[in-house]
């Protein structure tokens, strides 16, 4: 059974399928880690709408709900072995936000964050899909198990064995925008500064840097740990890097991060994730090529 809504005549225009974009890609981007599938799978569903029976279809946003998460599911399962044999850690691909795009809960905002795209690594796809219908988007059981074909209880057990494995590893805290942007340039600057104790000062005892090159340019093949380990290799690539590249601040998936830009475009998109006392928590730095060409166009013009 379709979920319905209050939509009492169904209309195949295009006014209608515009109203559910903005959710339907912002579920497959979740699914995915991707704004290029994130797009396909939107343009597909768009196919679909385009050739679905009319009397077939109950509610335009259950409908569509279904396909958007199918095709998700589909696209992952068959990205877990590019996934599997990708040179490096592996980071989402980043989203430029900004005011329109403001979420509307907490959870919603916090699904959006690197951190959390990149905890949900650990899902299986339909796990993934359950976890982010029920929690982040307040779908039902019943309504759930309609969407991947399973019994609701089914999707229950799949739901708390998908909070089990993310228990862990939640993003921790997140600052009000001028506080993550006072963070941010002292960040920076101490980097900048080369001065390896002060910038360990600024990071919490597990700290990591996750740096994603892809194979295709240079990046540190580890996860590197520890706040000394990460301050020698951030003011190490703050050293190397300095010539040549501007600093361009940007609000990336929901919260402040820099672009480092070069005269050929961005060299490096870097998100942070900080603790309750303000110290950084997580330094995520995109420097793959591929993930980073959306993110030229979408950010052309932008302070």
């Amino acid at each position: 059974m379709l979920r319905g809504d209050d939509m009492a005549d169904v209309d195949f225009d295009d006014e209608v399928f515009e109203v559910q974009r903005p959710v339907l890609f912002g579920l497959a981007y979740r699914m995915l880690g991707s704004v290029t599938d994130a797009e396909d799978v939107v343009q597909d569903a768009w196919l679909r709408w385009q050739s679905a029976e009319r009397g077939a279809v109950q509610s335009p946003k259950a409908f569509l709900t279904t396909v958007a998460t199918r095709l998700s599911v589909d696209q992952l399962r068959r990205r877990q072995l590019e996934r599997e044999t990708y040179i490096g850690p592996w980071l989402p691909e980043p989203l430029v936000t900004d005011d329109s795009m403001r979420e509307s809960s907490a959870e919603l905002a916090e699904s959006l964050s690197l951190a959390f795209l990149t905890l949900l690594e650990k899902l299986q796809p339909v796990e993934r899909a359950v976890f982010l219908l029920h929690d982040v988007f307040q779908y039902s059981h019943d309504e759930i198990a309609a969407i991947v074909e399973k019994s609701p209880q089914n999707c229950r057990q799949i739901l708390s064995r998908a909070k089990e494995h993310l228990s862990s590893g939640r993003p921790r805290f997140r600052p009000e925008p001028a506080r993550q942007q006072a963070l941010l340039e002292q960040f920076l600057a101490t980097c900048q500064s080369g001065d390896v104790p002060a910038l360990a000062q600024l990071l919490i005892e597990d700290v990591v840097m996750v740096s994603d090159g892809g194979g295709k340019v240079s990046a540190a093949k580890k996860v590197v740990r520890g706040p000394e380990m990460v301050a020698r290799a951030l003011t190490g690539l703050a050293r190397k890097g300095a010539a040549g590249l501007s600093v361009r601040f940007a609000t990336l998936n929901g919260s402040r991060g820099v672009l480092l830009c070069s005269p050929a475009g961005i060299d490096s998109a870097v998100n942070l994730e900080f603790a309750a006392d303000g110290r950084i928590a997580a330094v995520h730095i995109v420097r793959n090529p591929e993930k980073l060409a959306r993110l030229i166009l979408t950010t052309e013009g932008r302070e």
